[in-house]
């Protein structure tokens, strides 16, 4: 659990601009959305709890965060935090798939809050509102075991014949297609079977978040974490909120914050990351 972070909510009220591991909001300027507050009458608070559901956008492809499988069930930290989230609001949790590529036109239209193991970035932080983080992260490689010592820089990386798979649309592909000048980059548009293409050799290595590289190597022996507790990167993981809704942000602050220090965030957390 190094990864968690730490701060309070006060502390860190300051970062709360807003919202995905892997993963994306494009980072343009906002659209005159009809979810902004400014446009609202009330608050998405008062709107979800007369609702009697919270609509959850996530992309149910992000192990350990966020993960749907082929009968449609929802699992993974983030499922399961965003369901807890509906307890409190006396509220029906109901997920809305979306993919990274979509999830920034999806979550205005269509959803209360996104989950799933996104990181905040400036460019997002430009589309929505921000929780607290409540984890943080970073970019770093994993690749087959015995290739490990070949790719702990991005030196090593940067080769010709260097094949770096990527799934399109998030801050994977962002951080490779910014850094990687020689490499060849390999899109590979399913993102639940993106480390097959490792397993099976047909790319070398790929550059993600630390924490979904734990998780795959222990799901996968011959797939190794290169330095995840040492990452390239800085990033921190948080929900995103509709943008300008201040009352519904700080609600979902405060039980965020309640969560990350009564144990209910380990307790969720551990059967995926230990």
């Amino acid at each position: 659990m190094g990864w968690r972070t730490t701060a309070s909510a006060a502390a860190l009220a300051a970062l709360t601009g807003v919202l995905g591991g892997g993963c994306a909001f494009p980072g343009g300027e906002p659209e005159s959305a009809g979810t902004d507050q400014s446009t609202a009458d009330r608050s998405r608070l008062d709107e979800v709890t007369e609702r009697g559901e919270l609509r959850v956008c996530s992309t149910g492809d992000y192990r350990p965060f966020t993960y749907r499988d082929e009968a449609g069930a929802w699992s993974g930290i983030d499922v399961d935090m965003a369901r807890d989230l509906a307890v409190s609001l006396h509220v029906r949790a109901t997920f809305v798939g979306t993919t990274w590529s979509t999830l920034n036109e999806d979550f205005r239209q269509r959803c209360d809050i996104a989950v799933g193991g996104v990181s905040i970035t400036l460019g997002r932080a430009r589309e929505v509102f921000f929780t607290e983080p409540y984890a943080v992260d970073g970019k770093t490689p994993i690749t087959r075991c015995e290739n490990a010592a070949r790719f702990r820089t991005l030196e090593q990386i940067d080769r010709p014949g260097v094949r770096v798979v990527v799934n399109p649309g998030g801050t994977n592909e962002k951080f490779a297609r910014e850094k990687l000048h020689r490499a060849e980059i390999v899109p590979h548009p399913d993102n639940n079977t993106i480390f097959d293409q490792l397993r099976n050799g047909r790319a070398d290595l790929m550059i993600t978040d630390g924490s979904e590289t734990k998780w795959q190597a222990r799901q996968h022996p011959e797939l190794c974490a290169v330095h995840p507790d040492q990452p390239f990167t800085f990033a921190e993981k948080a929900y995103a909120l509709p943008r300008g809704d201040v009352d519904f942000q700080e609600f979902v602050n405060q039980w965020l914050h309640l969560r990350t220090h009564d144990g209910t965030y380990d307790r969720i957390a551990e059967p995926w990351i230990g």
